[in-house]
């Protein structure tokens, strides 16, 4: 990892008030090449206003407003063309509930020496990495994951996990207005356009810890897209046309 390097952290909130606070200053104590990106949908409880206070006290916090809720997907579409527009260098997906450890951030840059994708990863080696998470969750998580490996072949074993890391040319080649999915289903199709484009994916074990604070945004029309979308994808793939 070297101080050259720009990274920007890509933190979509919905009603993330009281989680904000606490995340935004973590992830800026991981030194000084790390920056924030909020990127809010008007919520409700005023968290995009909050972000504006932090980003008063900070000029490496920066807030990107969008006029109302539309899906998670879009929120990080929005991100990475706001940070590959200012050549940033590395590109983080997090989420703003403090789940994706901070203090891993370091080592998921310092994976992109050698790889192209560094995935924040909850599976590896058969171990399961979460914490205060009720068993329906998991086995919701663990299913999915497995459930879009086995269709699309992707190489990963946290296949919908959101912490992960990307060099600006994976981004730039995938084409980030070619993403299709919106729900969680978006974490699984920029995996699989990135390792499709013959890039190299490697996951990083983290401690996955549920939020104390806030509600989930899981539900089941998320579900219902991930479970159809990667049947999509893996006939995209086969026609050549992912």
């Amino acid at each position: 990892m070297t101080g050259q390097q720009r990274v920007l952290v890509i933190v979509p909130t919905y009603n993330e008030r009281d989680n904000l606070p606490r995340v935004v200053p973590r992830i800026l104590s991981q030194g000084d090449i790390f920056h924030i990106l909020v990127v809010d949908d008007n919520s409700p409880d005023g968290t995009g206003n909050l972000a504006d206070e932090l980003a008063t006290r900070s000029e490496r916090v920066n807030v990107l407003h969008r006029p109302g809720k539309q899906g998670l997907g879009a929120a990080y579409v929005a991100g990475f063309g706001w940070g590959l527009e200012r050549d940033f260098d590395i590109l983080i997906e997090m989420d703003a509930d403090l789940s994706h450890p901070p203090d891993k951030l370091p080592e998921l840059v310092a994976a992109l020496e050698e790889v192209d994708v560094a995935v924040g990863s909850r599976y590896v080696g058969g171990n399961i990495t979460v914490v205060n998470w009720p068993l329906r969750r998991l086995i919701i998580s663990l299913f999915g994951s497995w459930y879009a490996r086995a269709i699309t072949r992707l190489p990963v074993n946290d296949a919908t996990g959101g912490f992960n890391a990307f060099r600006r040319r994976v981004l730039e080649t995938v084409g980030i207005d070619r993403i299709q999915s919106n729900g969680y289903s978006f974490q699984i199709e920029l995996k699989l356009r990135a390792w499709r484009a013959g890039f190299n994916l490697r996951e990083v074990p983290i401690v996955f810890t549920e939020r104390d604070s806030g509600k989930s945004k899981m539900s089941g029309k998320i579900i219902r897209e991930a479970v159809w979308r990667v049947w999509k994808l893996r006939l995209l793939d086969l026609l050549g046309k992912l």
